[in-house]
This record gives C-alpha cells, structure tokens and sequence, in this order.
C-alpha cells in the first residue's frame, strides 16, 4: 500500500509495526474481531497510539493485507527462480496456504468481506503477471496442460481456501489433502473449452469482497 503522506519518526515507525504486528498474532488465534483495547494492551501502548497509527480499523486491516501481499509477492518471485517449472509453482501455492493456515484472521481478510474492492484490485494487478509467468514455464515444460490460466489458480485458491476456513477447528492439516486433489485434476484437465473470461479474477474475489 503506498503511503502519500511524510515519512514516520523512528519512533512512530516502531510502533506502527509493533501495532501490525501485534494485531496480526492476536487475529491469527480470535479473528478480525480482536479490539484496539485488546490490541494495546498486549503492545504495552496505549489506546491514543494505535488510534495516532490506524485512525480507522479499515486502515489497520489494508496495512495488514499489503503486508501479507508483499509476502506472497516475493514467494512467486522465489518460486520463479526453481530449477523445475511445476516444483516452483507447487511450492508457490503450497507456502502461500500455510501461511494463511496459522491465521484465522487472514482467512477472514482473504476471504471474508472486510477488504476493499480497490486494494483487492490492485494486489491482483500486481500478483496475476507473476502467476501467469509461473504457469507460463509449466505449460512450455510440458508439465501443465495448454490453456491454464491465472483465474484456473485463483479458483485453486478459492476452493482450497474455503476448504481450510471450514476445517480449522477440527481437520487443520485437511487443505494439504484438498490441495493435492485440485492440483492432480487441474494438471490433468481437458482444457479444450474457452477459457475465462480476463474480469474472471476481479469478480472472483471483489464479489468476495463486498463492503
């Protein structure tokens, strides 16, 4: 997320990312539900610094998500640099949801409808030509069937999930199974048909997303 206003002190700039990362360890066990009180508290600041840092929760929750999308952007860049095409990719995917498994609060973010549309938007602007390089190199290596697309993984992504949003609390590790299942049929698929539409991604998870 890029910030137009001046840069932060040291100090402020300390306790913006003590808040960020508070907030993100407590989300990861209760939810997006975790209250700037609660937030305060287990920073040893008070309440006055996180309002001065995030005047609006929605703030804390777009700081939140561009940090976790910086994440998963250097994990494709990582994953463009493996030796074997679909290993990269696989492994792509595969730390991607691990990530988003030790947190419910991410699954909330990714998930739920407390992001929004316009910074949803502009991550997949930036994630989709990555993810589109990954699969290029699959499909020339003759690993992926022609005619895979990004929205194909998005879907992946979506279904899986869903599958570990629903399963957290009593199949935790059940998303690595469903993983494995959608990727078996997706490198196998009879993808002869027309391919989605290039909106397909946008209204995958802006619709996801409504306020």
């Amino acid at each position: 997320m890029t910030d137009t206003g001046p840069p932060l002190r040291r100090d402020a700039q300390r306790n913006r990312q003590l808040l960020l990362r508070t907030a993100y360890e407590l989300m990861a066990t209760a939810g997006l539900d975790v209250s700037y009180e609660d937030i305060a508290r287990a920073a040893g600041t008070g309440m006055g610094t996180v309002y001065r840092r995030f005047p609006d929760r929605r703030d804390l929750l777009d700081a939140l998500f561009s940090e976790h999308i910086d994440t998963v952007i250097d994990l494709a860049e990582q994953a463009s640099r493996h030796d074997d095409a679909w290993a990269g990719l696989t492994w792509f995917l595969e730390r991607q949801l691990e990530i988003e498994s030790r947190s419910r609060g991410l699954g909330e973010l990714l998930r739920g409808r407390n992001q929004a549309t316009a910074l949803v938007r502009r991550a997949h602007e930036r994630m989709t030509p990555l993810v589109a390089g990954l699969i290029d190199r699959a499909v020339r290596s003759g690993q992926l069937p022609a005619g895979v697309t990004p929205a194909d993984f998005v879907t992946v992504h979506v279904m899986v999930g869903s599958v570990m949003d629903a399963s957290r609390d009593f199949a935790p590790q059940l998303w690595r199974r469903a993983l494995t299942v959608a990727l078996a049929g997706l490198r196998h698929a009879d993808l002869t048909g027309r391919p989605p539409d290039a909106t397909v991604i946008d209204r995958l998870y802006n619709n996801n997303h409504q306020r």
